[in-house]
């Protein structure tokens, strides 16, 4: 759906994606589970019929991806409890961010009102699993005024703007715009608040935040903020990134919510994760990733995914590996619970020892093992894909925020709180998954 101060439109997308594991021994014949991929995609029935205990398997995909990429779940076809039918006979009304024909929205432009009498929202549904936009996808435009003013369409929805400028200590200022509207009725509702914040000490911030519902009780959040400062400890430069989205179905038990951050420093210190979950009626899904590098070759990644069903079967995933130097090792465990309790889990891991060689071993409830010596190559990305020199060109509006100007002999005053690297909530270790 898209919200504006002049009408309301609603389309519909659907899309399934898969998750998929790798790392293991696989038997040959598997099925693929399907989950929703767009959040705002909701199926009406999700059928599970359980025989037999469930073998996961863990399929080597490549290595030195991003964990921001998806991964595919795979079960094998003979041994799994969880045999998944999925009919999509209904969606939740939420907007396509790609149609190919024009909104009802865009004919009412064409048909009524101009398009300059008050603020149009841009506002949409957030798209799962799309990370952290750059600041040009936000079109973030301050107003250099005060500004107060709303009005009432020729359909009876109403719109309003507002900015303004906030002082305090330390040079602190904030400007920020508001804006929103509602339907006639009031069924329908979008807000949207952009703002820049700025002190003595060299803090920038550049944010967004926007949410809406439509006539059906569906409602969705987002937000996303841009941080310059010094880090306390290095004196170094830091750029933070982090958004939140969530959305939440009217009508069905169905929703999700995600959590991202991205952290850099000018001397290639980098953190990276998310925290996701989601629920389609009677399944509920869960995934904890972080990448963290120091700036000097060592390299910590992890995922946890975890997933369970109403009829109480469970199964997840989750591995980890640590690299410095050509040396390293990989661990992981893929596990299932039946609703009767009966549980199952391959457990597997490798050292390499940067001469080429490779110990592989593991284990399963099964009775499988295996512990062997390999000649193998080994790949890790020793420095992200995306650091300190990407986030910088991609931040110029960040960088460019303008402080007030600071009269002479006042100086900012020096913090030495105990305040850690991590700087909040975010774990620095993989979470132990529900099995």
């Amino acid at each position: 759906m898209v919200a504006s101060s002049r009408g309301f439109t609603t389309q519909l997308d659907l899309k399934l994606s898969t998750l998929s594991i790798s790392y293991g021994l696989a038997p040959s014949k598997r099925k693929r589970m399907c989950f929703p991929r767009d959040p705002l995609t909701l199926l009406s029935r999700i059928r599970c019929c359980c025989s037999d205990p469930v073998v996961p398997v863990r399929r080597a995909t490549g290595s030195g991806k991003s964990n921001e990429k998806g991964e595919d779940w795979r079960f094998d076809s003979k041994k799994s409890p969880l045999r998944v039918r999925v009919q999509a006979s209904s969606a939740m009304p939420f907007a396509s961010a790609q149609s190919r024909v024009p909104s009802k929205q865009e004919k009412f432009y064409s048909r009524c009102t101009p398009r300059n009498s008050g603020p149009q929202s841009r506002d949409t549904p957030p798209k799962r699993d799309t990370g952290i936009a750059n600041e040009k996808d936000w079109g973030i435009s301050l107003l250099n005024e005060s500004v107060n003013e709303s009005g009432t369409n020729e359909d009876g929805s109403t719109w309003y703007q507002e900015s303004g400028e906030d002082l305090g200590e330390n040079g602190y200022r904030c400007r920020w715009t508001r804006m929103g509207g509602k339907s006639h009725d009031g069924s329908s509702e979008w807000k949207e608040t952009w703002w820049e914040k700025s002190n003595w000490s060299g803090y920038k911030e550049l944010g967004v935040e926007k949410s809406g519902r439509n006539a059906e009780g569906d409602s969705w959040w987002e937000t996303w903020q841009e941080v310059l400062h010094q880090d306390e400890w290095s004196n170094l430069a830091r750029i933070e990134r982090s958004a939140q989205k969530q959305a939440k179905s009217g009508s069905e038990n169905a929703g999700w919510y995600e959590k991202w951050w991205e952290k850099y420093d000018a001397k290639g210190w980098t953190e990276k994760g998310a925290h996701k979950y989601g629920r389609l009626n009677e399944q509920s899904w869960w995934e904890k990733w972080g990448e963290h590098y120091d700036g000097s070759g060592s390299v910590l990644k992890w995922t946890d995914k975890w997933a369970e069903t109403e009829l109480g079967t469970k199964w997840g995933d989750k591995w980890e590996e640590k690299f410095f130097g050509g040396i390293g090792s990989r661990q992981g465990e893929t596990w299932h619970v039946s609703p009767s309790d009966e549980r199952w889990s391959r457990k597997w891991g490798e050292e390499h020892f940067g001469n080429g060689k490779v110990h592989k071993y593991g284990k399963s409830t099964t009775g499988e093992s295996w512990d062997i010596v390999v000649d193998e190559e080994t790949y890790y990305e020793s420095e992200p894909h995306y650091g300190w020199a990407d986030v910088v060109g991609d931040s110029s509006q960040l960088l460019s925020i303008q402080p007030r100007e600071r009269p002479p002999g006042v100086y900012p005053p020096v913090d030495f709180g105990a305040s850690t690297r991590q700087g909040d909530d975010q774990s620095d270790k993989p979470p132990t998954s529900k099995s």
